[in-house]
């Protein structure tokens, strides 16, 4: 049977679908700290260990926290969303978080960083997901 919804509603649907089945890897992340590369698209989760707040960015004010990966690799990343994008969103120590976003080396850790849409479209989009909610 033919579906029945117009294309831009069928792509939206299929984007959605894609975005939702992500699984996080949080060895890529760990690869690529241990090698010291950069721009590395990556999911990974774990649990905030320290809220660092909004600050401003070189173009728009970034929030950002520290997340301990779940897979019990040494590195502690730091996250930064753009907050004109995602809104600022409420986290605290211990809370489970799920990232998107493309990895950048530092030797403390790394920075997960585009962890929302790029509306010049030369990211991928990412997020950050905690407590059933989604920001991007």
């Amino acid at each position: 049977m033919r579906s029945k919804l117009t294309p831009p509603i069928a792509g939206l649907l299929w984007m959605t679908a894609c975005a939702a089945a992500q699984t996080p890897d949080d060895a890529a992340v760990c690869q690529a700290y241990a090698s010291a590369r950069s721009h590395v698209e990556v999911v990974a989760d774990g649990t905030v260990t320290r809220v660092l707040g909004v600050a401003a960015g070189r173009v728009s004010p970034h929030e950002g926290f520290l997340l301990r990966l779940r897979s019990g690799c040494h590195a502690i990343v730091r996250v930064e969303a753009n907050t004109d994008f995602t809104g600022e969103f409420a986290l605290a120590p211990g809370q489970s978080v799920t990232v998107k976003g493309e990895y950048e080396y530092y030797p403390r850790g790394g920075v997960v960083h585009w962890t929302h849409r790029d509306p010049r479209g030369r990211h991928e989009g990412g997020f950050i997901e905690t407590g059933g909610r989604r920001y991007e």
